[in-house]
This record gives structure tokens, sequence and C-alpha cells, in this order.
């Protein structure tokens, strides 16, 4: 309960902003329950005006129809405001939330997107937020009127009659007793409920994302088991949330009942004794009026009661939304950090100590000094730092021990978006988001015109498939390239990089899913592109490499080798038996 605690306290700061909206809603909640509660005291005057058979006061009851039909028609109008209120409440605060939540992603440390699933991460911002505003909407929509009809109801009582009013207050603590040990007992179970449906969120993702691999392997039957597993956990946490958070309505609504025959026994006493004492007692319509209260009187405690297993629920939501918003962001810049305005493609990495893992080092006391204009080729086995060496280039991860220094400056005491923008980067894995072919080619430059587009994929021999495409460079593609094959999604890559020309190069593997023809030809568009700027180039074909000024192999996290291409393989080291094993017949 304390941790739901600190969750409410956290929602009320988001609240809080929309505080003019929240005034309305409790003005327009206090007047639709004044209203409401005005409507029993109507009735109980109509009653009263029918005395006996003959005896009726036709002209006196119309006059009090008139009124109630006022009185409904404004109790309308003010709960329909209100209603309007609380939806602008609830969904600008998940909208806030979400976006919250979004912009965090966008300045995470990679360490976390690494470490967590990405369906996790997509249920938390998606699914736990819908959840969030369901149970803020209800919230919002009964509790107010719930607890000013509690109060108003009570007044009203006091004025008819005293008594009766203390017996109803005297009953009223059992149904809050109900409620309260209920609601403790969902929290957790709703908090359970949350996760268990973030992981099947996860698993299904891993799952689409990687069918061709699980039926190339024949593993449909093993994740069938493991989504049935995942499945029956969150079936059965389900079902116990829902089964206590339900066990509330029925557990009040029985309170109800016994504070609406006590009203009412208690009443019949009070009428019959004043007609015995000859003292007045109450009259029928008096009476019919209390217990129409009495019964208005309980019927928030029910839906307070459905509110609060649905606010638990809703509690647990964005209790993971927070643990997502309050997460560890990367290191922030340094004060005054500066912006590298024109890098002449320096780079030096000097005694560098880096591990994922404390307890796992990986690049130990690492050096390199890159002059500009260099190529540098890094090759190695797999897992020997090679993909994290640019990592550290790019300031994806920060290093452990040591400096990266970029035109003579350390990266550190630069902002990230100026570092990056110097660098062009092609990866073995590529990335296209929804939208045009050329919305695609000038995410790293906006302003870029239509012939410096088509000249681009020119050079990286895209513009021939381009137009062979229904729309040319207005096709638009779905999520990740959609029917596009693998080497048409990485020459559009090359592409958005060829178009931007930055002083430095990264290129990850960047020709491994192009055919071999066409390798030779990007190639030499490479050749070209990384004439006069520093390149990093990340090679598992050793064959892509033989024009590099410099070739660095590494092993286990260390430059074990290094030199041009024909200076290692007379070495006869690691390098050479590294090639011959490639080329070998």
């Amino acid at each position: 309960m304390k941790e739901s605690r600190k969750t409410i306290k956290k929602v009320l700061r988001y609240i809080g902003k929309y505080s003019i909206y929240l005034a309305f809603a409790l003005i327009f909640a206090a007047i639709t329950v004044a209203l409401t509660l005005y409507l029993p005291i109507l009735t109980g005057n109509a009653l009263d005006l029918i005395i006996e058979k003959g005896l009726v006061d036709f002209t006196g009851i119309y006059q009090i129809l008139k009124q109630m039909a006022l009185v409904i028609l404004l109790t309308a109008a003010a709960q329909w405001l209100m209603n309007i209120c609380n939806n602008k409440i609830t969904y600008h605060v998940v909208r806030d939330i979400r976006y919250e939540a979004f912009r965090k992603i966008q300045n995470l440390p990679l360490k976390y997107i690494d470490s967590h699933s990405y369906g996790d991460i997509v249920s938390r911002v998606i699914a736990d937020a819908d959840q969030f505003a369901d149970g803020l909407l209800m919230g919002f929509t009964q509790l107010f009127t719930g607890i000013i009809t509690i109060f108003g109801t009570l007044g009203f009582m006091l004025a008819i009659n005293v008594k009766i009013t203390v017996v109803v207050v005297l009953v009223t603590p059992l149904s809050l007793f109900v409620a309260n040990f209920i609601a403790k007992r969902t929290y957790s179970m709703f908090r359970l409920q949350s996760q268990t449906r973030g992981e099947q969120t996860a698993f299904i993702d891993e799952m689409i994302g990687n069918q061709k691999v699980v039926q190339a392997f024949g593993q449909q039957e093993r994740m069938l088991e493991r989504f049935d597993e995942i499945n029956g956990r969150l079936e059965k946490c389900s079902l116990k949330a829902t089964f206590f958070s339900s066990l509330t309505n029925p557990c009040t609504r029985f309170v109800n009942s016994i504070v609406y025959a006590c009203v009412g026994v208690t009443g019949a006493f009070v009428a019959i004794m004043g007609i015995v004492n000859g003292t007045g007692g109450i009259s029928v319509g008096k009476l019919s009026c209390l217990l129409s209260y009495a019964n208005q009187y309980t019927k928030p405690f029910n839906e307070i009661s459905g509110v609060i297993t649905e606010l638990q629920n809703a509690i647990a939501c964005a209790g993971r939304l927070f643990e997502l918003i309050e997460e560890e962001p990367q290191i922030p810049e340094v004060q005054n950090a500066t912006k590298l305005e024109h890098p002449d493609g320096n780079v030096e990495l000097s005694h560098v100590f880096f591990s994922y893992v404390p307890e796992q080092k990986l690049i130990k006391d690492f050096n390199l000094s890159v002059k500009a204009g260099q190529r540098v080729a890094i090759v190695g086995p797999t897992g020997c730092g090679k993909t994290t060496l640019i990592n550290l280039l790019m300031r994806f991860y920060d290093v452990d021990g040591g400096e990266i220094k970029v035109s003579g400056t350390n990266i550190r005491n630069l902002t990230r978006k100026s570092l990056r923008k110097g660098y062009g980067m092609v990866l073995q894995d590529t990335w296209l988001r929804e939208g045009t072919i050329r919305e695609n080619l000038v995410i790293g430059k906006p302003d870029a015109t239509e012939a410096e587009i088509i000249e681009a994929a020119k050079a990286a021999h895209a513009h021939s498939f381009i137009k062979r495409l229904p729309n040319g460079y207005d096709t638009i593609i779905t999520e990740d390239g959609g029917s596009l094959s693998q080497g048409q999604k990485q020459l559009l890559c090359i592409t958005r990089v060829m178009l931007c020309l930055p002083p430095m190069l990264i290129l990850d593997e960047a020709t491994s899913s192009i055919d071999t023809r066409t390798e030779i030809r990007i190639q030499k568009a490479f050749a070209r592109m990384m004439d006069g700027r520093t390149s990093f180039i990340v090679a598992h074909r050793l064959s892509t490499i033989k024009e590099a000024d410099i070739i660095l192999v590494m092993k286990d996290g260390n430059i074990i080798e290094q030199g041009k291409h024909e200076e290692l393989l007379l070495k006869g080291g690691f390098y050479a038996n590294l090639y011959q094993s490639q080329f070998a017949h």
C-alpha cells in the first residue's frame, strides 16, 4: 500500500496541471448531486398531496411534476458538462504520462534498451496507459459524485429526521470496512496481472519478428507451449484479481440492504409511535423520501468500492509507467558542452577500458590514433569488440576508463547530437520507418533537393530499383521496409548516408546483404565516398578491406595486429590465418 500511495501522489501532480477542469468537474458534480437529491423531496411532497381516495390535490401535483421535469433536465446538463471536464482531465493526464514515457525512451541509455524486452516496454506505454486511463476516468466520473452524494444525503436526512439518520451512520462503517479489506488485497494481484501481460506482449512481439526462424527450425510447438504457459499464468492472476475485486459489489450491496431495512423499520416505528402518542411522527411522504435517500446514500458505496478496485488496477499500471519514466537516464552532457562544428576527422582513443557487465572485461587499455582521411578496417572473431568500438565512437555507451577524442576534443565534452551528426553510419541491421522512400532517404538531410536525392541514389545503385517501384520515390513502404528485399533496404540505408556525406563514416558490414555483383559496384561508390573522409569499416569478409589504410585485428578487446593488408599477410599471424580460412580451397 505504501508503493500505491507513492504512485497516487505522482498521479496527483499530473492532475494538478489541470486544476481548472478539476474545479469545474467538482462544481458540476455538486450541482448534479444537489438536483438529484432534490427530486425525492418533490416526490415526497407529491405523495403527501394524495391524502386518500377523492382527496387528491391535482393542481399541486401538476406544479410539482413541472418542477421535477426542470430538475431532471438541469441534472442531465450538469452531468454532461461534468463528464466533459472528467474526460479532459483523464486524457490530458494520460497523454502527458505517455509523452514523458516516450521521451524517457529517447533518453535512456542503450544498456537499458538492450537488457529489457521491447514488447514489455511497448506494453507499458500502450496497454498500461490504456488501463490507467480507463481506471482514472471511472474514478473521476463516480468518485466525485459518490462522495458528494454521501454527504448531501446525510444533510437532507438530518433535516427530515435525526434518529433515523443516526441509525444509517452507525451501520455505514461496515460497508467501508468491507471495501477497504478487499482493496488492500487486490493491488498486488492487479500489479502481477499487468507484469504478466507485459511479458506476454514481449513474447508475441518476439515471435512475430522472428517467425521465419521459428518455422525454419520447426519450433512452433515449443513456442506454443511457452505461450500457453505465460497465457496460463495470466489467466490465473487475472482470475484472482477479478474474483477478489468482484466480491466488493455483492458485499457492499448486502450491507446497503441492511441499511435500507434499518431505515424502513425505524421509520415505520417512528410513524406508528407518532400516531399512538399523538406527536405527529413522520408522514408517509417523508418516510418515502428517507427510504429514497437511504438508497441513494448507500449506492455510492457500491460505486466507490467498484471504483476502488478499478483504481487499484489503474494505479498498478501507472506504477509500471512511472518505473519507466524514473529510470536512470543516460549520463547527462556536461555543462557548457560544445558543438562539434567542423570535425577534421582526427580520432584518438587513449587507454580505453569498457565492459557491458562489470565482471566480464571486454576492452582493456585500448589505444588507437586515426588521422584525418584514413580508412580503418576492424576485423576479428565474433565477440572481440568490433561493434562495441563503434558504440563507443558514437557514444551510445560511455567508456569506463580512458578517453576518446574527436578533432582533439574529448567526446564527453561534446554534445551527443553534434558528435553523431559528424558520423555517417550504415549498419548490417537496416532500419526504415513507415513512409515514402523519399522520407526515409532525407532523414539526415531534410532540406535535400530532388537532384541531390537522385544523385545519391545513383551513386548507391539504388535509383534503378526505386524507379521500378509503383510510385518511384513516393512509394510508401511499411515498417522496416515491408516487401523490399534485405539488399534493397540496405541500398536505401547506404543512399541515406551518401546524401549527407559527413566527414566521418562508420560501415558495419554495410554490404552484407547485397549480391556480389552489386557489392563490387557499391565498393567503388564507397571508395569515392570515403575519399578524404575518416572511415571505420567493420568487416567479416576480408576481401572488402584490402584497400584500407590500416587494418586493426582485434581479439578479446585488444588490438593484436595492425598494418596494411599485404603487410599482415607477410607476417603470417592471426590475420593471415583468418584470410586463408576464408579463401582456402
